[in-house]
């Protein structure tokens, strides 16, 4: 069979990380465009957003880093999660994904920072938090954004789910944050053309005046 004759082949079926490697391309064109960096800190993903980030290339013109905080100890000592909230709601909750969120950026010094915490099975699941669960996070300038999603899959379906999310997240929290920056810039530049106010301008010439 010569390779005219061959099946075409859905990308997506070879590489389930296709589309999210795009996503991740649309985000570092907006964040690359607009001066923002970003970093990561991961639990139930084990790194996997992070890859998908890295598939890119140039990525390190936008991508600070990224924390595995698989264990609640590594939470504690590299994001600075309290271990309050981890004692009092569990690793897998809203509010130690809102604390790692806001340990990475404030670490890495970075604009946005995003967060993943979850159960991807096949174990570890409860009545109260069962498998699939997972929240993400991401902390910028105006604070933290977290949601909460369940997802259906096995393992890995899992963990490609979460790491979406994080994207969709990401790329959203990038175009309000440019398009906030965009618009004070915008803001900043017609002030200095229209020059002093007519106040101003009437009070220096009292002044000169007397």
């Amino acid at each position: 069979m010569s390779p005219s004759d061959a099946p075409a082949v859905d990308r997506e079926t070879v590489d389930p990380l296709a589309p999210l490697v795009e996503a991740a391309r649309r985000l570092q064109e907006r964040c690359i465009a607009s001066g923002l960096f970003v970093a990561a800190a991961e639990s139930c993903t084990g790194g996997l957003l992070t890859h998908i980030l890295t598939e890119v290339p140039g990525s390190s013109a936008y991508l600070l880093g990224g924390v595995v905080s698989y264990a609640d100890r590594t939470k504690v000592e590299l994001l600075g999660v309290d271990p309050d909230h981890l004692a009092a709601h569990g690793a897998v909750s809203a509010q130690v994904a809102r604390a790692m969120a806001q340990g990475s950026r404030d670490r890495f010094r970075a604009d946005l920072a995003v967060a993943i915490t979850g159960v991807a099975g096949p174990d570890g699941g409860s009545e109260a938090k069962p498998v699939g669960l997972t929240y993400v996070a991401v902390a910028d300038e105006d604070g933290v954004e977290v949601k909460r999603l369940q997802w259906a899959g096995e393992r890995s379906a899992n963990k490609r789910d979460s790491a979406g999310a994080a994207l969709e997240l990401l790329l959203a929290r990038a175009g309000a944050l440019a398009d906030a920056r965009t618009g004070a810039r915008t803001e900043a530049s017609a002030g200095a053309s229209a020059g002093p106010s007519t106040d101003a301008t009437a009070g220096a010439s009292r002044s000169a005046q007397e």
